[in-house]
C-alpha cells in the first residue's frame, strides 16, 4: 500500500520549475562532446551524436575514441633487494592514530593507499568518518612545502637550527616573552616536549586556541564543578535526547563517536526489541543532526537561550521563565520537559552554544535530570578540545604591546581563522622570531620568517590521549617524502634536549609512563595501537562525583542580555549562525579535493559555501536562489550566493566556516568566502551567532548541487512510519501487503555458490557521507571539479539522496499538490520539514535493465548475483544509464586521472600514488558504477581458499560498509541463512526500491522509523 506522504528532493522538484523540467526531459544529462573528441583526433564532426554513430558504426566509433588517447606509459622499478616484510601484490597493515582515533593503514609496496578504523578504538570501534577517510589524499598533496625556509628562501635544516637557537638565546637574555601557539594538544609526548622547551626557556608559555571553540563548555564546567573540562558524553545511554543547536552527528566535539552511540537505541536490534530513543532538536539552520531528529523545531539563535531558561524553570530549577514568542517552541518545550523527567537518569540535554552562561544553564538542567554519572562523564573527560579564547585575546594584546619576541605556530593558522585577523597581523609584525610548523605555505606561515615544514601524520611518530585513560600511538607507514621534520624534533633540538630523536623520545615516554600500567611492551603496542588503561575511559563516572548546580541567577541575566542584544534590530537585521561544514570542518582540509566534492549532507552543495535562507524569508529580502548578496556585520562583510534551505528559521541565515582560504593550495584557494571574522568575542568566549544585514549585491553564482541531478519520475521510493505504528504492526510503512507479481522474459540467472546482496537500514543512516569518500578511495574515483558537477557529471558510485516532506497543522500528510498550494498561498513557512537520507548505489538487479540494452554486452550478470562492467568493451552509448531506473551509472567524460588539459587536481604522478592497484582506473568514454568492491570479494575468496576453509560471514566487507559509523550497511551472502545480511533482509521493515518494476534489486532497505506521532511532527 503506497503511503500518502509525498517526498521531494528540492524546491525545484516540488514546484516543478521550468529548469527542473528542462534538465530531466532529455534522454541524457548532456550530449556527448563529439566535436571535442574528434577535434583531438584532427577530425571534424558536423553531425549529431546519433547520426555520427549511424554513419560510422559502433566499431569505428570505438576506434576513434581510443585514438584520442595517448598510449599509457608504465614505469616499473624492481626490487634489487626486496624488503622482508613486503610482498608485491599483498597489502601490509599498520596501526596508527588520527586525531586520537585508532586507525589501520593499508599499504601496497611501501605506499599508504587506504585507512580503516581500528576495531580496538573505543571512539570509532573500527569505523571512520569522511574526513579521516579523505586524509590519506593529503599525503600526496603537491602543494606541500618540500624544504625549510628562512626569510622566504629555501634553506637547510642546519642553517635554520643555527638561526632559531641564536634568536632564542637573545630573547631569553633580553627578558622578552616566547609563545607557542597551537590548536588543542592532547599528545602526552608532545606536551612533554613543550614542557622541556619551557624549562629551557622559562619565558615561554603554551597558548592553545581552537578555530572552532568549546571555551563556553570549559568555562561553564569550571563554574559548575571547579574543573575546566570537556565532558565525555554517552548518547547510547540516553532514552531522551534534546539538543539546542548542537550538531553532534555532524561536527560537534566527537561526531564519529556520537554517530555510533546514537543509533544503538534506534537500529535493527533495538527496534526488534520494541525500543527506540527519542530525539528532539531545536535549531536555527538545518543541520545533519536536525535531519535525523524525531522532532525538529526551528528556533532563532536569540531564542535558544530563552528556550533553555524556560525548560529549566519547567523542570523545577526555579526562577521565572522569560516569555518565548515562538509558540511552537513553547508547546514543544512543555512536552519535552515531561519526557525528560520521565527518563530521569537516562536523559541528555546538549547545546551548541559557546556561551558560558548558556552552558551553565545546560549543566543545571542535566543535574536536575541526573545525567551526570550516566549520560555525562566529567570524571573521565574528553581532551579533544582544550582551547581558550581569552588566552588568545591576551596573546594579541601582548604582541601589540611589543612584549613577545618569539612565537611558534603548531597546527595553528590564526591569520586565517582568527576572529581578529587585522589585530593579529599587526601584533605579529612586531615579533622578531616567527616560526611556523606547517605542511604548506598557509596564511600564517606566509607572515613568518622561519618555516619548519612538518610531515604528514602518516610519516610521523606520535601519540594522542583523546579521552581520559585512552591512548593511541601514531607510527609512520612511509618515510618522509620531502625534506620535512616533525615539530617536536625541532623543539628538542632547539632546546638542547638530551634526546633529539623524537622516535626515541616517544618510546621512552611510553615505556616509563603508560605501558607499565597497561601491561604491554612497546612491540605489542605497535601491533595493537591503543591502550585503554582502566574502566574510566569507557565507563560513566560515579553519580556522586557530580557537583550540585550553581546559582543560575547570574547566568540567566547574561542570557537575557545577550538575547536582547542579538534581537535588538528587529526585522531590520538577520540573525546569522556560523557553523562548521561536515566535510571541510574548520578549513584545515580545504585543499582536499575529495572533501571539496563531497556533497553537504543537508544542502548537497559542493565546492562552495553560501548564505542559507528560508525561501519565504528570501522573498521578504527581495532575493532569489543563487543571487549574490552582501552579508554585513559591524566591521566585516562578504558577498555570497543565496541557497534556499527548507527548515531554516525565518529571520535567520547560516554560513559555513572553512572556506575563503587564500593560501591552502591549488584545490582550496579562493573557494567560497571566509566567515570567521563574523564571530564575536563576548563574555570571554567566541559567539557563533551575530546580527547582520543582508542586501542584494547584484549578479548570480550557480551552486554545484547534486541532489536533483537524477529524477525518479515521481515514483515512490521512500518508506517511513512512526514508532507507535511500528510497535502495533512491524510491517507498517513498508507497503508490503502482498508481493508484487514477477515475470521472467529472459532465462533465469543461475547463481552458483554465493549470492551477494546488501541491506541498508534507513533508521541507522545519518547521511554523514563517510561511505561516499571511502568508496572514492577504495575504487579510484576521481573528482571532476565545480564546473563539471554543475553539468551533472560527478563520478560518485554511491550517493546519499535527501528527501524533504511536511504535513499540515493537524499532522495529516500533504499531497504534492497541497504542498505547492500552501507555498503559493503563503500558508507554509517551510520551517517545519522532515528529512530522510537514502544511500543509493547500483542495485545489482537480477533483472537488470542495463544489461538488456547494451549493444556490446559490456554490462553483464555474474554467477554470484552481481552486475559487472567490462570496461574494455564499453563504447559509451550510455543506453544503460538511460535504462537504469535508479540513475546510478556514471559516464567518463574525461581521463580524469591523467588528462593534463583537465584541471581535476589529481592529474599528476605524485597524487596518483594514492591509487589502489587492485582496481582499474577507468578511461574516457566508458561507463562505470558500483561493483560491490569486487576486488575485496575476490581477495576474500582467495584467502579462504588458501586456508582451505569456507568463507566466514562479514569476512568480506565493502568499503562503504566497513567505514559506516552506524553500521547501516550490511553486505553478505544471501544463500547463507545465518548471515547478518540474510537476517537483516528478513526483517519486517525490509522493502526493495521500485520492486514493482520487476527489476529484482539485490539491495533491500529497512523502513525509516521516527519516534513521534504525526500530530507531534506538525
Amino acid at each position: 500500500m503506497e503511503s500518502n506522504k509525498k517526498y521531494w528532493k528540492g524546491l525545484e522538484e516540488l514546484k516543478t520549475t521550468p529548469e527542473f523540467v528542462e534538465n530531466n526531459k532529455g534522454e541524457f544529462a548532456e550530449s556527448l562532446p563529439i566535436e571535442e573528441i574528434l577535434s583531438d583526433a584532427g577530425l571534424k564532426a558536423p553531425t549529431p551524436r546519433r547520426d555520427f554513430l549511424k554513419a560510422m558504426g559502433f566499431g569505428l566509433g570505438a576506434v576513434t575514441l581510443a585514438a584520442c588517447q595517448k598510449a599509457p606509459v608504465h614505469k616499473s622499478i624492481p626490487y634489487l633487494i626486496k624488503p622482508e616484510e613486503v610482498t608485491p601484490g599483498v597489502a601490509n597493515y599498520y596501526v596508527s592514530s588520527y586525531k586520537g582515533h585508532g586507525i589501520l593503514v593499508k599499504t601496497r609496496e611501501g605506499r599508504p593507499i587506504k585507512l580503516e578504523g581500528n576495531p580496538a578504538c573505543i571512539l570509532g570501534e573500527g569505523r571512520l568518518d569522511a574526513v579521516t577517510q579523505a586524509s590519506i589524499l593529503d599525503l600526496y598533496d603537491v602543494s606541500k612545502l618540500k624544504d625549510p625556509k628562512l626569510d622566504g628562501k629555501d634553506a637547510t635544516w642546519a642553517s635554520v637550527d643555527t638561526f632559531v637557537k641564536g634568536e632564542l638565546n637573545k630573547i631569553q637574555a633580553g627578558g622578552k616573552k616566547i609563545r607557542i601557539v597551537s590548536s588543542t594538544v592532547n599528545s602526552p609526548s608532545t606536551n612533554k616536549v613543550i614542557a622541556d622547551f619551557v624549562a629551557k626557556y622559562p619565558n615561554t608559555r603554551h597558548v592553545q586556541v581552537d578555530a572552532v571553540s568549546y571555551s563556553g563548555i570549559l568555562g561553564a564546567n569550571q563554574a559548575s564543578f571547579g574543573r575546566a573540562v570537556l565532558p565525555h558524553y554517552h548518547f547510547d545511554r540516553a532514552d531522551v535526547i534534546v539538543s539546542f543547536g548542537a550538531d553532534f552527528l555532524g561536527t560537534w566535539i566527537s561526531p564519529l563517536e556520537f554517530n555510533r552511540q546514537y543509533v544503538v537505541n534506534r537500529n535493527l536490534a533495538s527496534l526488534k526489541n520494541k525500543k527506540m530513543s527519542r530525539h528532539v532538536q531545536f535549531e536555527a539552520g538545518m543541520s545533519m543532526t536536525g535531519t535525523n531528529a524525531d522532532v525538529r523545531v526551528a528556533l532563532k539563535p536569540s531564542e535558544e537561550g530563552l528556550a533553555l531558561l524556560n525548560l529549566y524553570a519547567v523542570l523545577g530549577g526555579g526562577g521565572s521563565a522569560p516569555k518565548l514568542s515562538n509558540a511552537k517552541a513553547a508547546t514543544a518545550l512543555g512536552l519535552v520537559a515531561k519526557e525528560l523527567l520521565a527518563a530521569k537518569g537516562r536523559a541528555l540535554v546538549v547545546s551548541g552554544s559557546n556561551d558560558i552562561a548558556t552552558q551553565t544553564i545546560v549543566n543545571n538542567i542535566n543535574t536536575l535530570l541526573g545525567s551526570y554519572g550516566t549520560t555525562i562523564d566529567i570524571t573521565n573527560p574528553s581532551y579533544q578540545y582544550l582551547g581558550n579564547d581569552a588566552d588568545f585575546v591576551t596573546l594579541i594584546a601582548e604582541m601589540q604591546r611589543g612584549e613577545v619576541d618569539g612565537i611558534f605556530f603548531l597546527d595553528s593558522n590564526p591569520a586565517y581563522n582568527s576572529v581578529l585577523p587585522k589585530e593579529f597581523a599587526e601584533g605579529l609584525y612586531k615579533v622578531k622570531l616567527k616560526v611556523s610548523f606547517s605542511e604548506r605555505l598557509d596564511e600564517t606561515a606566509a607572515l613568518c620568517n622561519v618555516i619548519a615544514p612538518v610531515p604528514h601524520f602518516l610519516e610521523t611518530w606520535g601519540d594522542a590521549n583523546a579521552v581520559a585513560g585512552y591512548y593511541t600511538i601514531v607510527q609512520p607507514t612511509i618515510n618522509p617524502v620531502h625534506n620535512t621534520r616533525q615539530a617536536e624534533q625541532s623543539l628538542l633540538i632547539w632546546s638542547d634536549n638530551a634526546i633529539k630523536n623524537y622516535y626515541q623520545y616517544v618510546k621512552n615516554n611510553w615505556e616509563t609512563s603508560i605501558l607499565p600500567g597497561a601491561g604491554l611492551s612497546w612491540k605489542q603496542l605497535l601491533q595493537t595501537g591503543v591502550v585503554n588503561s582502566g574502566a574510566g575511559a569507557n565507563a560513566p563516572a560515579a553519580a556522586s562525583n557530580a557537583a550540585p548546580a550553581v546559582n543560575a541567577g547570574n547566568a540567566a541575566q547574561a542570557i537575557l542580555a545577550a538575547s536582547a542584544a542579538l534581537a535588538k534590530g528587529g526585522e531590520s537585521v538577520t540573525e546569522l549562525t556560523i557553523y562548521e561544514s561536515v566535510g571541510l570542518r574548520d578549513g584545515s582540509y580545504a585543499n582536499n579535493a575529495w572533501l571539496q566534492e563531497l556533497p553537504d549532507p543537508v544542502s548537497k552543495v559542493t565546492w562552495d559555501n553560501y548564505v542559507a535562507l528560508n525561501p519565504k524569508y528570501a522573498d521578504k529580502l527581495g532575493v532569489t536562489e543563487f543571487d549574490l548578496v552582501e552579508v554585513k556585520a559591524d566591521n566585516y562583510s562578504v558577498v555570497l550566493p543565496v541557497l534556499y534551505q527548507p527548515g531554516q528559521a525565518i529571520g535567520t541565515a547560516s554560513i559555513a566556516v572553512g572556506y575563503g582560504r587564500t593560501k591552502a593550495g591549488k584545490v582550496g584557494d579562493e573557494v567560497g568566502k571566509n566567515a570567521y571574522p563574523f564571530l564575536k568575542l563576548q563574555n570571554g568566549s567566541l559567539q557563533n551567532a551575530v546580527a547582520v544585514t543582508i542586501s542584494a549585491a547584484g549578479g548570480k553564482r550557480e551552486l554545484a548541487q547534486t541532489q536533483t541531478h537524477h529524477s525518479y519520475e515521481g515514483r515512490n521510493i521512500i518508506r517511513e512510519t512512526t514508532f507507535n505504528k511500528y510497535v502495533q504492526d512491524p510491517h507498517s510503512g513498508t507497503g508490503k501487503h502482498g508481493e508484487h507479481p514477477t515475470y521472467d522474459l529472459w532465462p533465469e540467472h543461475k547463481q552458483i555458490g554465493h549470492s551477494w546482496v546488501m541491506a541498508i537500514d534507513l533508521n541507522a543512516c545519518t547521511g554523514c557521507g563517510a561511505c561516499v569518500v571511502a568508496c572514492n578511495v577504495e575504487n579510484n574515483i576521481p573528482v571532476v571539479g565545480r564546473d563539471e558537477v554543475i553539468k551533472r557529471r560527478e563520478m560518485h558510485w554511491i550517493r546519499i539522496d535527501r528527501y524533504y516532506s511536511f504535513q499540515d497543522d493537524q499532522g495529516a500528510s500533504l499531497t504534492k499538490e497541497d504542498q505547492i498550494g500552501d507555498l503559493a498561498e503563503g500558508d507554509s513557512t517551510l520551517e517545519d520539514v522532515t528529512v530522510i537520507n537514502q544511500p543509493m548505489l547500483c542495485q545489482h538487479c537480477d533483472h537488470a535493465p542495463c544489461e538488456t540494452v547494451c549493444p556490446v554486452i559490456a554490462t553483464m550478470h555474474s554467477s554470484d548475483g552481481l552486475n559487472h562492467m567490462a570496461y574494455n568493451r564499453c563504447v559509451g552509448t550510455r543506453y544503460c544509464a538511460n535504462n537504469c531506473p535508479y540513475k546510478v551509472r556514471r559516464f567518463n567524460w574525461f581521463n580524469y586521472w591523467n588528462d593534463s588539459r583537465f584541471d581535476n587536481y589529481m592529474n599528476n604522478e605524485f597524487t596518483q600514488l594514492v591509487l589502489n592497484p587492485d582496481v582499474t582506473t577507468r578511461s574516457r568514454g566508458v561507463m562505470e558504477k558500483c561493483t560491490m568492491c569486487i576486488q575485496r570479494i575476490q581477495g576474500g575468496k582467495l584467502q579462504a581458499k588458501i586456508e582451505k576453509r569456507p568463507l566466514r560471514d562479514l569476512e568480506i566487507q565493502t568499503a562503504c560498509q566497513q567505514t559506516c559509523p552506524t553500521n547501516a550497511i550490511i553486505f553478505g551472502d544471501r544463500f547463507d541463512p545465518n548471515s547478518a545480511v540474510s537476517k537483516a533482509l528478513g526483517n519486517e521493515r525490509t522493502y526493495y526500491v521500485l520492486e514493482e518494476l520487476n527489476v529484482q534489486p539485490g539491495i533491500g532497505y529497512q523502513t525509516k522509523v521516527r519516534n513521534t506521532t504525526e500530530a507531534q511532527q506538525a
